[in-house]
């Protein structure tokens, strides 16, 4: 696993890196566990990290999603609710980051990988990024409450349901319009790099009272319980058959139950 997901710190500068170039960096479970055990060490009051840089390996993705292949593991209500506030929790961690937090993006950013990036402070894409959650026409299942107001946050109401229910993937004009990708570079981990070095070097008590501040408006949106959306898709018929169907490389044949 620890290859899978790869730390340094240099400089007082943490750079995390999805290592799955060969599967476009899907992220297995064991990813995120590694991710919320970083970002929580870093909110440590002790911790000398100045800045946090997020990327993935090689040039076709950030991070394409969660490794599809592990749903078959789930069969009950109890997995899908698990497995949903696991990830709440993991966001949470990458959010109550006390630094800076950057999103170096090359190429897909979608599904869990893109709900990474929300969580993110900055994000630095190059010309070839697609950033979506395809869901509608993929596996059948639904974002949880938390995900969506990340979302809205970031893009709006309107976007978000124009994203999710055409389930297209943004481009680098659009992203720059709306303001979640902050500028377009040619190689985004070094773009990201300088930013992070930026941003070490000014007052850090009013970078960290900023990021709570929009956290804690951005949480009081998210209390609202979504259990049984997540119960309701995730146990569907339509959710297995998104599934297999996906693992097949087949089109899905939607019954909506």
């Amino acid at each position: 696993m620890t290859d899978q997901l790869l730390y340094e710190v240099q400089d007082d500068i943490g750079l995390i890196t999805f290592n799955r170039p060969e599967a476009r960096n899907a992220l297995t479970f064991e990813m995120y566990e590694r991710l919320a055990e970083i970002c929580v060490a870093a909110a440590r009051i002790d911790s000398s990290l100045k800045a946090l840089i997020i990327t993935g390996a090689g040039d076709k993705a950030f991070a394409a999603g969660t490794d599809i292949s592990r749903f078959r593991e789930f069969t009950t209500p109890k997995h899908a609710l698990d497995y949903e506030a696991r990830m709440d929790e993991v966001l949470g961690a990458v959010e109550r980051v006390p630094v800076p937090v950057v999103a170096a993006i090359r190429g897909a950013c979608t599904g869990g990988g893109a709900a990474i990036a929300a969580c993110c402070d900055l994000r630095v894409a190059n010309a070839d990024l697609k950033f979506g959650f395809p869901i509608a026409r993929t596996l059948g299942n639904c974002l949880s409450v938390g995900n969506l107001s990340r979302l809205v946050s970031l893009l709006g109401a309107a976007r978000t349901k124009d994203i999710i229910f055409t389930t297209r993937l943004i481009g680098i004009q659009e992203a720059l319009g709306t303001g979640f990708v902050c500028e377009t570079a040619e190689d985004p981990l070094a773009r990201a790099r300088e930013l992070a070095v930026q941003m070490s070097g000014y007052a850090p008590l009013t970078l960290r009272a900023t990021k709570e501040g929009l956290r804690r408006l951005r949480e009081k949106t998210a209390e609202l319980d979504g259990s049984d959306l997540i119960t309701q898709c995730y146990t569907s018929e339509d959710f297995r058959e998104g599934l297999e169907a996906f693992l097949a490389k087949k089109k899905p044949e939607w019954r909506g139950r």
